[in-house]
């Protein structure tokens, strides 16, 4: 009997690590504040990077950034910081470390704000996801409309590391943007 072929996006490689991000995590709707938070974190550290570069030292920066929880990280000072360069497991870069510790305290600011970050973000979409359905990778953009407003509104805010080609990537790996092309299998999954 013959091994069925699940089509996928085209800019996913073999790596079963990428596969298993594409297949349970790229594109699907997040809503809790704690997820986008991490996902807000890689993304900006993903600026200049390869996405798969993060992806494969994820759970460093989970260690290393107290599970991602905002309200420990908007707290870091001086000597957390000098920590965190040393280590190996992470991307060690001072700007986008301290970007990462003031976007803690204004990721709080827009919860109390709006009620949570979800609603603040979701807000620009009417609630509801963007299903582009593309034929081809080589249709996406690398920003729209959208992110140029949503990286624009949080530059506003102080938030660092996040132009709207990084914000583009943010809204397609949390699901505000559903960017699977027509082929692959998760372009029809929600």
């Amino acid at each position: 009997m013959a091994e069925k072929i699940i089509k996928r996006c085209d800019w996913l490689s073999n790596d079963p690590l990428y596969i298993q991000y594409h297949d349970e995590e790229w594109g699907v709707p997040v809503y809790e504040d704690d997820k986008l938070f991490e996902l807000l974190v890689l993304e900006s550290f993903q600026a200049g990077l390869s996405w798969f570069t993060i992806l494969k030292k994820r759970e460093g920066f989970r260690n290393a950034f107290d599970q991602f929880n905002y309200k420990k990280i908007s707290a870091y000072n001086e000597a957390k910081i000098e920590e965190l360069l040393q280590n190996p497991d992470i991307v060690r870069h001072r700007k986008k470390i301290e970007a990462t510790i003031i976007n803690a305290q204004l990721f709080m600011t827009i919860q109390k704000e709006f009620g949570s970050f979800s609603a603040y973000l979701w807000k620009y979409v009417n609630h509801k996801p963007v299903l582009n359905q593309f034929k081809s990778i080589a249709e996406v953009p690398a920003k729209t409309e959208l992110s140029d407003a949503i990286s624009k509104d949080l530059k506003k805010r102080g938030f660092k590391f996040l132009g709207s080609t990084t914000v583009y990537a943010y809204l397609q790996g949390i699901g505000v943007v559903n960017d699977h092309v027509a082929h692959c299998f998760k372009s029809i999954s929600f």
